[in-house]
C-alpha cells in the first residue's frame, strides 16, 4: 500500500513539474463584491483526483486525461461544473448560494457539521442547518447531533448544564465568542443557557490545545461561536417555540445598512417557564421554573483598510426550582418546602478593530471585552452570592517573513478577573491580573504541509511566571487523507465556589483545600480519509488525545457520602479519549453520521488511583437526515448510545438511600419533522423518545434538610419524554 501511495504521489509530483496543471481562484459573493472563499472542494468528474483551495481561495489542480468537467463545492452553496477547454491553465469563478426554478427562489440546502480540510488545527464546523436539525433552542442543546461535546445536568434541581470533552468538563475547555474568550469563572455554571439558538450562525469545535494567540486556558479543546452577521443573507428572522413542559422561547434578529460603512443587527431572546412538572413523584420539579430576557446589539464600520466591530449584550434570568410547593419568596428554613432561586444579571460589551497594511498578508488587529456578572443564588439552607467583573484585551500583528511559507503572529494580552464572593457568610474576595505576550509561526512550504508552533509567557498576580508551548502538525498525504498532530500545555485559574455550586443542592459537607493553578498537557493525532464511494464522497475521521494534568483541582466523592473534598492533586490524573467519525450522502438529500467513542478518565483520590464518577465510558451516536426532492419536507433521526460508569461512594448511607458503584447504559432518541416553504418554516419533533429517565436522581427527596440529602448525583437524563413546536420567518436580503 505504502509502495502505491508512494508511486501515485511520484506521478503527481511529476505532473506538476511538467506544469500540466490547472490553476484557478473560487470567490463567495459578498456585499462589496467577491471575496476570496478558502476550503472549497474541486475534483475531476469521474476521478478521485481533487483538492481544495487555500487561505486565499486559490487552487493548483493536476489535469486529468481525456476529462474537461470540473466540479467546484462549498458547504451553503450549489455544486457548480465548469467545461474546461484543455488550452486553459487558469480558472476564476465565484459560486451561487440559489438557483431559481419556476419562478420559485430554492436555497441549496445547507451542509450539516464538516471537518475543515485547511486548518491546521482540527476543527469540526456545526453549520446552521445541522443547528436546525433538533430543537436548539440554547447552546446547551445544540450538540444532539454531535458525537464530540456531550452535555450533561449539573444536578437535578437548578438546570445548570455542562458540556464534557474528551472525557473531562467543560471548564477544561475554551467557549469563545467570535475568538473572544467569555464565560468564565462565574459564568461557567449556567453560560450554555445564555447563548440562544437563533443567534448563532455556526460553532466550530476543536480538540486539544488551541492557539496561543487565544490564551493559556484551552485544556481539551475550545467551541467557537460565530454569531449572524449585520449583512448576512437573512435580513429578518422570528423564531417561535413551545414544548409539553411549558416552556416557550420568542426569537427576534434584524439587520440593517446604516451608510456605506456602517451596518448593525439587533437579536432579541424571551424565554418564560411556568409549568410545574414532577413526572417521576418525588417532590421535585424536574426542571427548573425559568425566566430569561436577553438583547445584544452588534455594529460593523468597514471603510478602506479599517474594520471595527462593537456589542452589547445585557441579559437577566430568573430561576426557580426545588420542591414542588415551593414559591419564590418563602423563608429559607426547615419548616418550608426546599426551594432553589437564582437570579443572574449580566452586561457584556466587545470591541474589535483591524487594520490591514498594503503589505500582502499583514494587518494589526485589538480585540476588547469587558463583562459584568452578578448572581445571587440559595439552595434551601445554602447560599452562594457572587460577582464577576473581567477584562480581556488582545493586541495582535500578523506577517510573514520573506514569503508567505513563514507566517507568524506577535501579541500582547492583558486579563483582568475581580471575584466578590460570598458562601454561606464565608467571603471569598479577590483580583487577578495576568499580562502575557506570544508569538506563533507557521511553516507552510506548499498548501499539503503546515507546521505552527507557539510561545506565550504570562504573569499572573496570584500564580507567577508560566510559560505555554504548543504546536500543531497538517499533512495532506493525497488527495484523500489527512493527518494532524498536536501537543501543548495549558492552564486555567479556578474558581471553585462557583464551579461546584451543584454540591449546594446536597447535605455533603464540603472543604476546599487551597487553590493553586491547574495545570495540563494534552497530546493528539488525527486522521481524515475521504474515499469515493460512487459519486459521493465519504469522510471518515479517527482522533485519539490523551490529557495529563500535572496540578487540578480534584473534587473527591469516593471518601463518604456525606463529604465533598476538594484539594490539589496529589498522584496521576488523565484523561484518554478516541472517536472514529464517519459521514456519507448515499443519495441526494440523504446524510448518514455514525460515530463511536472510548473514555478512559482516572484520578487519583486520597492516594488511590480511581476512575472519575459520573463519566460514561463509551458513547455512540447514530443520525440521520433527509430532505425530500420536492415540497421541502426534512426527516431528522438521532439515537446516543451512552455508556456505563462509576459512581460515587454511597455505602455509608441508610440501605434505602445507596445507589451501588455503577450506573448503567442507556438509549435516547429524538426525531423531527420540518416543513420548509420560501419564507416560512414550522417544525415539530419529540426529544426522548424512549421515555428514559434517570431512576431517583434525588436522594431523599422526602428528607431535603436531612443529612442523606443529594440531587447532585446526575448522570442521566432527569425529564422523560419532551414533544415540542416552532416556526421559522425570514426575509432575505435583497439581491
Amino acid at each position: 500500500m505504502k509502495t502505491i501511495v508512494g508511486f501515485l504521489g511520484l506521478m503527481a509530483l511529476t505532473i506538476t513539474i511538467q506544469a500540466q496543471n490547472i490553476t484557478g481562484t473560487v470567490y463567495e459573493p459578498s456585499s462589496g463584491g467577491k471575496l476570496p472563499l478558502p476550503g472549497a472542494n474541486i475534483h475531476w468528474v469521474g476521478t478521485q483526483m481533487g483538492t481544495a483551495t487555500d487561505g486565499n481561495g486559490q487552487f493548483t489542480l493536476p489535469r486529468a486525461e481525456h476529462v474537461h468537467m470540473l466540479v467546484i463545492s462549498h458547504i451553503g452553496y450549489a455544486v457548480d461544473t465548469l467545461h474546461v477547454e484543455h488550452t486553459t491553465s487558469t480558472v476564476e469563478h465565484t459560486m451561487e448560494s440559489a438557483v431559481q426554478i419556476a419562478e420559485v427562489v430554492i436555497t441549496q440546502r445547507e451542509s450539516g457539521a464538516h471537518f475543515s480540510r485547511v486548518a491546521s488545527i482540527q476543527t469540526q464546523t456545526i453549520t446552521g442547518g445541522e443547528l436546525k436539525r433538533a430543537a436548539c433552542c440554547n447552546l446547551s442543546e445544540s450538540f444532539a447531533t454531535n458525537a464530540s461535546v456531550d452535555v450533561n445536568y449539573s444536578d437535578a434541581v437548578s438546570g445548570a448544564k455542562q458540556i464534557q470533552l474528551l472525557g473531562l468538563s467543560g471548564i477544561y475547555s475554551q467557549l469563545m465568542i467570535e475568538n473572544i474568550p467569555t464565560l468564565r469563572g462565574l459564568g461557567t455554571t449556567y453560560g450554555l443557557s445564555y447563548v440562544p439558538g437563533s443567534w448563532m450562525e455556526s460553532i466550530q469545535v476543536s480538540k486539544g490545545t488551541s492557539s496561543v494567540a487565544n490564551g493559556f486556558e484551552s485544556i481539551t479543546g475550545q467551541v467557537n461561536v460565530e454569531f449572524k452577521k449585520p449583512l448576512d443573507k437573512e435580513r429578518l428572522l422570528v423564531n417561535g417555540y413551545t414544548n409539553s413542559e411549558g416552556m416557550s422561547e420568542g426569537n427576534i434578529d434584524l439587520g440593517m445598512k446604516v451608510s456605506d460603512s456602517w451596518s448593525t443587527r439587533l437579536f432579541f431572546h424571551s424565554e418564560y417557564g411556568d409549568r410545574r412538572v414532577d413526572h417521576n413523584h418525588d417532590g421535585f420539579l424536574d426542571h427548573p421554573l425559568v425566566n430569561q430576557n436577553h438583547i445584544f446589539n452588534r455594529w460593523f464600520y468597514n471603510k478602506g483598510s479599517l474594520e471595527s466591530q462593537i456589542w452589547l449584550k445585557v441579559l437577566e434570568e430568573e430561576r426557580t426550582g426545588g420542591q414542588t410547593a415551593f414559591r419564590r419568596g418563602q423563608v429559607s428554613n426547615n419548616l418550608n418546602p426546599y426551594g432553589i432561586t437564582i437570579d443572574t444579571r449580566r452586561v457584556e460589551g466587545f470591541f474589535k478593530m483591524g487594520y490591514i497594511f498594503e503589505r500582502p498578508g499583514t494587518s494589526l488587529g485589538f480585540t476588547s471585552t469587558v463583562s459584568n456578572h452578578d448572581q445571587d443564588s440559595r439552595f434551601g439552607l445554602n447560599t452562594y452570592n457572587g460577582e464577576q467583573n473581567s477584562y480581556n484585551g488582545n493586541l495582535i500583528l500578523l506577517s510573514f517573513i520573506g514569503n508567505t511559507a513563514h507566517q507568524y503572529k506577535v501579541g500582547v494580552n492583558a486579563i483582568v478577573d475581580d471575584f466578590t464572593q460570598t458562601m454561606n457568610s464565608i467571603a471569598d474576595n479577590y483580583t487577578e491580573y495576568t499580562l502575557g505576550a506570544y508569538g506563533e509561526y507557521t511553516y507552510k512550504p506548499s498548501e499539503h504541509f503546515t507546521v505552527l508552533a507557539g510561545l506565550r509567557a504570562d504573569n499572573s498576580s496570584k500564580y507567577g511566571l508560566f510559560a505555554t508551548p504548543r504546536m500543531h502538525m497538517k499533512w495532506d498525504i493525497n488527495d484523500l487523507f489527512t493527518a494532524r498532530g498536536s501537543v501543548g500545555k495549558g492552564y486555567r485559574s479556578p474558581v471553585v465556589w462557583a464551579e461546584n455550586s451543584n454540591l449546594l443542592a446536597t447535605s455533603r459537607i464540603i472543604t476546599v483545600g487551597a487553590v493553586k493553578q491547574e495545570e495540563a498537557v494534552n497530546y493528539g493525532l488525527n486522521a481524515t480519509w475521504r474515499p469515493w464511494i460512487g459519486s459521493a464522497q465519504m469522510t471518515l475521521n479517527f482522533d485519539i488525545y490523551h490529557t495529563q494534568f500535572l496540578n487540578q483541582m480534584v473534587v473527591d466523592l469516593y471518601q463518604s457520602a456525606g463529604q465533598a473534598q476538594i484539594y490539589n492533586l496529589n498522584g496521576r490524573s488523565y484523561s484518554t479519549s478516541a472517536q472514529v467519525e464517519a459521514t456519507y450522502v448515499p443519495v441526494k438529500g440523504l446524510s448518514v453520521t455514525t460515530a463511536f467513542r472510548i473514555n478512559d478518565v482516572e484520578t487519583t483520590y486520597s492516594g488511590e488511583l480511581k476512575v472519575k464518577p459520573l463519566v460514561s465510558k463509551y458513547k455512540g451516536l447514530f443520525t440521520t437526515s433527509y430532505r425530500t426532492p420536492k415540497y421541502g419536507w426534512q426527516l431528522d433521526y438521532t439515537v446516543q448510545l451512552h455508556g456505563e460508569g462509576e459512581l460515587p461512594y454511597t455505602g455509608d448511607l441508610p440501605a434505602e438511600h445507596q445507589r451501588g458503584s455503577m450506573f448503567p447504559s442507556y438509549i435516547i432518541q429524538n426525531i423531527q419533522i420540518q416543513k420548509l416553504f420560501n419564507r416560512f418554516d414550522l417544525y415539530v419533533g419529540v426529544e426522548n423518545l424512549g421515555n428514559y429517565m434517570q431512576e431517583h436522581p434525588v436522594v431523599a427527596p422526602t428528607m431535603p434538610y436531612g443529612s442523606h440529602f443529594d440531587a447532585a448525583t446526575i448522570w442521566g437524563p432527569i425529564t422523560g419524554i419532551k414533544y415540542y413546536a416552532g416556526f421559522r420567518f425570514t426575509l432575505e436580503r435583497p439581491e
